[in-house]
């Protein structure tokens, strides 16, 4: 798995941290967003370079930090098909997948320290939709995903 990993000058430090770790982890990456603080790109940008590329399958997943996650995930959301949550916990990085199916991990680096952060990518990366769910709840998120599939495409009725 190749993932896209990008920050603004807020999220800088939580996302060298997780670069680190997807280094020693082995998980492939490349940085789209502020790589030097002399150079910083702001959020509304680094999410719009990154989620069209997780959009049409570059990437099959992304971690987008900025000051609090929710600039990030409100611009990767306005693409077709990217799913991104802002997340405060590894608790709910974990069900932003298994419930979810978020693709783009957004995070905000005044709110988690970057330790906090390495371990919400791990748990982001190593979980699966509907994992650890039970039967009747997995069968459930089946049926919600196409659901909102028809509101992306306008043609959802209730």
């Amino acid at each position: 798995m190749k993932i896209a990993i990008g920050s603004d000058k807020s999220g800088f430090a939580a996302k060298e941290a997780v670069k680190a770790y997807l280094v020693e982890a082995g998980v492939e990456f490349d940085d789209l967003g502020t790589t030097d603080l002399g150079d910083v790109h702001p959020y509304y940008q680094v999410a719009s370079e990154v989620a069209p590329l997780v959009q049409n399958g570059t990437y099959e997943k992304a971690v987008l930090i900025c000051g609090t996650g929710a600039g990030m995930s409100v611009v990767s959301n306005k693409y077709k098909g990217v799913y991104a949550v802002a997340c405060e916990g590894v608790y709910s990085a974990k069900m932003a997948r298994a419930i979810n199916n978020a693709n783009v991990l957004c995070m905000g680096g005044w709110i988690v320290g970057p330790e906090m952060a390495v371990e919400m990518v791990k748990t982001f990366l190593t979980t699966a939709w509907c994992q650890d769910l039970e039967d009747w709840r997995a069968v459930n998120m089946h049926k919600f995903a196409a659901k909102v599939s028809a509101i992306e495409d306008g043609v959802y009725g209730g």
